[in-house]
């Protein structure tokens, strides 16, 4: 007996359409819609650092009406709002009283020197908007921020002092961990001098130095960073330690130290920019000295690291050329500029660091 026609089978599923495969009962599509509604959490907790949630409970618990009335919210969806951040582990309550987690407290209260919100206020301000237009930038391979309008990301942050600003405390917020965890990683007692390349307001020198009273240097970055680096610096008592080196790199020389330091730097450009960065650093150290690359570095088989990958995306939207890369192709790059030694170690999370020693 001869097959169906087509379209017979199709109406005897009742659907109008082919009828589907057979799914296991192990499988559901749990996974699929959590991840394409993920941005609802992102959007919960980035509302709930800009109205200061944290940094208002940081001072103790309190409850929905109490936090709605500081907060300056509409009481309609409040409670909704403050029991989604207890959903999403960001915030605890105890006795209809709200109050942070030790994660959130320590990381999340601008009033403490641990604060990290600064990306997070970066990310709500700029990056959540840009980021809607990530389809565009993949079928264009343009990017999707400022330049969309003529202008720049690095344009509009160096005019506008109060954003230049934020910036440089998103940086210090984005590496904290990282900057911890080289001071307690990278043998620095065999080192005198450290310049932190890209510095921004100087988070990195500094938690090197608190750790490490032997270690002088600063930070090199263009010019109008000078001050904030100088108050960032001052305010942890570090100026008779620290400087700040003016400069541009890839007009300027970099300045001389036993070790440099690029802290998401490379990924902001191409292949030829990190080659010129990467020969100017190596130009600039003396034999045995090392040059440090910390970035959110993509897994050698390019299956693990999503953070990492997913930073590489954000580069495409940020930048003309920029992408981040693997530890591999990162060693690779540092033998070809003349280090005799390269390896790669797990800092903190999604990060590492390559080191390369002349």
């Amino acid at each position: 007996m001869s097959e169906q026609p087509t379209a017979e089978r199709t109406m005897e599923t009742g659907s109008g359409r082919p009828p589907g495969p057979d799914i296991d009962g192990d499988i559901a599509p749990d996974r699929i819609m959590e991840l394409g509604a993920a941005f609802w959490g992102s959007k919960t907790l980035l509302s709930a650092v800009e109205l200061g949630v944290f940094t208002t409970l940081a001072a103790g618990p309190l409850d929905a009406e109490a936090l709605r009335q500081r907060l300056g919210l509409y009481p309609r969806s409040a409670r909704d709002f403050f029991d989604a951040l207890v959903a999403l582990t960001m915030l605890d309550r105890r006795d209809d009283r709200y109050a942070n987690t030790p994660e959130t407290d320590a990381f999340l209260d601008r009033t403490k020197p641990t604060y990290v919100g600064g990306i997070l206020e970066m990310f709500n301000a700029r990056l959540y908007p840009f980021w809607g237009s990530l389809t565009e930038g993949l079928r264009t391979g343009r990017p999707q921020n400022e330049a969309k309008t003529g202008g720049s990301l690095f344009t509009v942050l160096y005019e506008d002092p109060g954003r230049l600003e934020q910036f440089a405390r998103a940086m210090t917020g984005a590496n904290m961990g990282a900057a911890r965890a080289i001071a307690a990683r990278f043998p620095w007692a065999r080192y005198r001098t450290v310049i932190d390349v890209g510095t921004a307001e100087g988070g990195l020198p500094v938690q090197l130095a608190r750790a490490h009273p032997h270690l002088t240097g600063g930070g090199f970055d263009l010019p109008p960073l000078g001050p904030i680096f100088d108050r960032y610096v001052a305010g942890h008592g570090l100026a008779d330690r620290l400087r700040f080196y003016p400069g541009d790199f890839f007009v300027d020389p970099l300045p001389a130290a036993d070790v440099l330091v690029m802290g998401l730097i490379l990924h902001d450009w191409g292949l030829e920019e990190k080659r010129v960065l990467l020969a100017k650093a190596h130009a600039a150290l003396p034999a045995g000295g090392a040059l440090i690359v910390y970035e959110n570095l993509i897994d050698d088989d390019r299956r693990r690291n999503a953070f990492g990958l997913l930073m590489s995306l954000n580069m495409l939207i940020e930048t003309e050329a920029g992408s981040d890369f693997t530890g591999a192709e990162c060693c690779g790059w540092l033998r070809a500029a003349g280090f005799r030694e390269t390896r790669v170690e797990p800092l903190v999370g999604p990060t590492a660091m390559v080191v390369g020693i002349k």
